[in-house]
């Protein structure tokens, strides 16, 4: 049986990332989180944080992560019915999701839902093709994934698909590529990239062009990554739901006309029946349905 205690200080460190800053979520002293986390790795025979800058979880951290998470959130949906909640009360939920589903369609998904459940979100982004090792270590409840692959305990769902263009101002366009990419020009013409887990443009001219290594800014903020393009910085891949306002207005036109990259896109959450993340999946894939495109098979 965990002493539960433990288990939200352990919680407590790692989302925190030091004793120092778990101590003052807590509300208790730096001493007594040491000891609190002495007493469970004692209990258990093995080391569940590995002492470094910042504190990170072992194998066994990351499984009892996992459990203290699914246990809270029934915990909570349980109080919840047992009291009505009080006015104060909110829910936690932790998601995973890509940074271009949360400039597009994502909030518009959850607004209704967040406002109803009095639920807080707190949103661990990474690329679509990285999301799945959040939900494997116990770091989310549910994770917007490029993976149609369902992980140990976990449902995958089809949401739909994001359907990128390569863009760039016109000027950009006049000066670099003015009959379109080719397999010459290709490898040297500025590319926007949003991080150096973002394989899609890399894939896009690989596949394409045969081309691996291409001149290339790194531009992690999905608003700068636009404005990079409308300045005449570089061209990149830009979803439909987020460039087709700059190609109507005529501040974006495509490198590559008629070149479409699929991006599809699956939700994966824990075999959980509560009502919450019954609640919670309906929403998102109620509006993946409206506004993604379908995918193939669906």
């Amino acid at each position: 049986m965990f002493d539960y205690r433990q288990l939200a200080t352990l919680n407590a460190i790692l989302e925190e990332g030091s004793f120092e800053k778990a101590a003052q979520k807590l509300f208790i002293t730096q001493s007594a989180v040491s000891q609190r986390l002495r007493q469970l790795e004692d209990s258990l025979g093995q080391t569940l944080v590995v002492r470094g800058t910042p504190l990170t979880a072992t194998a066994s951290g990351q499984r009892l992560l996992k459990h203290y998470k699914q246990v809270s959130l029934l915990e909570n949906e349980l109080g919840e019915d047992l009291k009505n909640q009080n006015n104060e009360g909110f829910t936690n939920l932790t998601i995973g999701l890509n940074a271009d589903s949360i400039g597009t369609w994502f909030f518009g998904a959850v607004k209704k839902f967040t406002e109803t459940n009095k639920v807080l979100l707190e949103l661990k982004v990474d690329d679509q093709e990285q999301t799945h090792h959040l939900l494997r270590t116990g770091e989310v409840l549910g994770c917007v994934s490029g993976s149609p692959l369902a992980v140990q305990g976990c449902r995958c769902i089809p949401l739909g698909q994001m359907i990128y263009q390569p863009l760039a101002s016109p000027d950009f366009v006049k000066h670099y590529a003015p009959e379109g990419l080719n397999k010459v020009n290709a490898a040297s013409i500025p590319v926007a990239v949003f991080n150096r887990k973002d394989p899609l443009q890399h894939r896009y001219l690989e596949q394409k062009f045969g081309i691996t290594t291409f001149p290339h800014h790194l531009i992690p903020a999905c608003d700068g990554f636009v404005d990079a393009l409308l300045k005449g910085f570089a061209y990149g891949l830009i979803p439909n739901q987020q460039g087709q306002p700059f190609i109507d207005n005529g501040d974006l036109v495509s490198i590559d006309p008629g070149h479409r990259i699929p991006v599809p896109l699956y939700w994966h959450i824990w075999n959980l029946h509560t009502d919450l993340m019954k609640e919670l999946t309906k929403a998102l894939v109620s509006e993946a349905k409206r506004v993604l495109t379908p995918l193939p098979d669906c």
